[in-house]
């Protein structure tokens, strides 16, 4: 399956039925330090204090009856653990999530926090994949990827409506990249509402999957090595990739140091704490001010789940 404006435009109707718009938000200082207007789009105070909550929302919802009553199974580093998790207690779910075995403890506490299972097992996200599938075959559970869902690029992709309808003469539109849910949603909501606004992806150099795929045309694995967990991907997954290539305007690759900079300019000039792949559109805008100087440019802060360490790392400089 692939993702139409219409899957959007339906998943609005379950996205809105539980969490009210987002806000979004220009800072003349911010401006200033970007050489840009930039309005940021601030997923990081939804309930789970991410974007993904609307995926796993729609999800749910369009679960039959049967298929609640055999329960999910996915893998995650976070933020779509928590997302899927929030989402089955909602609609009285079994939830089992897997994540690697050296996962943030107090990311795997927030997903007990909801309600779910979780298994640590493995040394990277690739293996908990494969826990995961086996554990999905053995429960008779469904086994949900964190990318390759239509349903959850729908319920993301809900984001992009407030965005553009808000603000329809965008020039630009940056999002960060993992799986790529929510910049191959970007694309299609992008296509109808605002066709002369440019989507651009941001991923960290130190774990390329996504950008290398998108570039080479052909799913790709590249070692993953960000210390970014919302963008810790070693791999790209088909159905974003496929999307990606029909609408993406450009890919961008950031450093990790780039977009603890970037934390820290929310941090002091938009009042907002982001986690890092909340903070990597912006790093982009900052480091690549050719492309964004003088333009009307929004931005995702995708979500606010910083760890203790990137706490501790807002007040270092680089």
């Amino acid at each position: 399956m692939d993702l139409t404006f219409a899957d959007v435009l339906a998943a609005r109707e379950v996205v809105r039925r539980h969490l009210p718009p987002t806000p979004m938000w220009n800072y003349p200082v911010l401006d200033a330090a970007a050489g840009a207007t930039v309005h940021v789009k601030h997923e990081n105070v939804q309930p789970v204090g991410a974007f993904k909550i609307r995926g796993g929302l729609t999800l749910l919802d369009a679960m039959s009856p049967d298929d609640r009553a055999r329960g999910t199974v996915t893998y995650s580093t976070g933020n779509h653990a928590q997302s899927l998790a929030y989402a089955s207690a909602l609609f009285g779910v079994p939830c089992t999530i897997v994540m690697p075995a050296a996962a943030n403890p107090a990311k795997a506490a927030a997903v007990r926090s909801h309600g779910a299972e979780v298994v640590l097992t493995g040394d990277n996200l690739e293996a908990a994949q494969r826990h995961a599938e086996q554990l999905a075959e053995r429960k008779g559970a469904r086994l949900v990827s964190p990318g390759d869902t239509p349903e959850l690029l729908a319920g993301v992709g809900t984001l992009y409506l407030e965005i553009l309808e808000a603000q329809p003469d965008l020039d630009l539109l940056v999002v960060p990249v993992g799986s790529g849910t929510g910049a191959s949603a970007a694309t299609v909501v992008a296509r109808e509402l605002a066709p002369r606004c440019r989507v651009i992806g941001v991923q960290s150099a130190a774990s390329p999957a996504a950008h290398d795929s998108w570039r080479a045309g052909t799913l790709l694995q590249r070692p993953n090595r960000t210390r970014v967990d919302g963008l810790a991907t070693g791999r790209g997954y088909a159905l974003p990739q496929r999307i990606l290539a029909a609408g993406l305007a450009d890919f961008l690759l950031v450093t990790d140091d780039e977009i603890g900079e970037a934390q820290r300019l929310l941090a002091t000039h938009a009042h907002t704490l982001a986690e890092g792949a909340g903070a990597a559109a912006l790093a982009a805008v900052l480091t690549r001010q050719n492309l964004f100087a003088n333009r009307t440019v929004a931005v995702v802060c995708t979500g606010g789940n910083a760890d203790a360490a990137e706490l501790r790392a807002l007040g270092t400089p680089p």
